[in-house]
């Protein structure tokens, strides 16, 4: 029965006794108890919609589940290349920005005579990739933060239960599932090899202190060379030695 709590409770020997609201707590468990226990849940329905003992919102899990919204980040996968290897180059940067640690990673490097033409091209992969599934707090920076597209939180799935620990941590054959994914900036789609590409950069790299003849500041210091000797400008360019003294730019804050 409701009632008009008073405003000193130590004067009011209802409120002092805790009876009324412990009743009323009791009351409710109790129905929701017989109703979940006799009643049924219509699937289709919405709960504000629902009348009678169809009020039921317990789900039945796990013979019943609840489909997961299109955001939802499950458990880790690596993605696979097209030739079954894993897309990641052993970067680091998932490890580096994950706030729980719980990514460890190996690096090793593909010997320069490998047969494998994209192995030549990509050069480092993780020999060791682990994941501590009971140290991640599910932020997703991983995957935002690799540069290939090499691991994802698309399974739509939760971490299993397991026995111990150890099942917990997650290594590179249990990762490695899903599709083969490509793209075409792969660098084993643009060329054979990872030797310097033959084509002409668009803009070439010079040296600090060349080409001063084009468009240099009239306050501008004159171009010398190692002995301190002023520079022609047919061929203008600093000349490093150790006879002499170096200039130097300062930057100041």
């Amino acid at each position: 029965m409701a009632y008009n709590a008073s405003q000193d409770p130590r004067t009011d020997v209802r409120e002092r006794t805790y009876l009324p609201e412990l009743i009323r707590g009791l009351t409710i468990t109790a129905k929701h108890f017989i109703r979940n226990l006799f009643g049924t849940r219509e699937v289709g329905t919405p709960i504000e919609e629902r009348t009678g003992t169809s009020l039921v919102t317990t789900v039945q899990y796990p013979e019943e589940k609840i489909p997961y919204p299109p955001g939802y980040r499950g458990l880790h996968r690596l993605v696979p290349r097209d030739d079954g290897k894993p897309r990641c180059v052993a970067c680091y940067m998932c490890a580096t920005v994950c706030p729980a640690q719980c990514i460890y990673i190996e690096a090793g490097e593909y010997p320069v005579d490998s047969a494998d033409q994209s192995s030549r091209v990509i050069e480092k992969y993780p020999t060791q990739f682990v994941i501590d599934e009971l140290r991640c707090i599910v932020c997703g920076l991983c995957v935002e933060a690799c540069p290939k597209d090499a691991i994802r939180m698309d399974t739509y799935v939760h971490t299993p239960p397991e026995y111990n620990r150890q099942g917990f941590v997650y290594d590179i054959p249990k990762l490695l599932k899903g599709p083969a994914v490509s793209h075409p900036s792969d660098p084993w789609n643009k060329r054979s090899d990872s030797q310097q590409p033959a084509h002409v950069h668009k803009e070439a790299h010079t040296r600090i202190g060349e080409g001063h003849e084009h468009g240099h500041p009239a306050h501008a210091p004159a171009l010398t060379s190692g002995h301190g000797e002023p520079a022609s400008h047919a061929n203008a360019r600093t000349v490093v030695s150790t006879d002499g003294p170096v200039p130097v730019t300062k930057f100041l804050k």
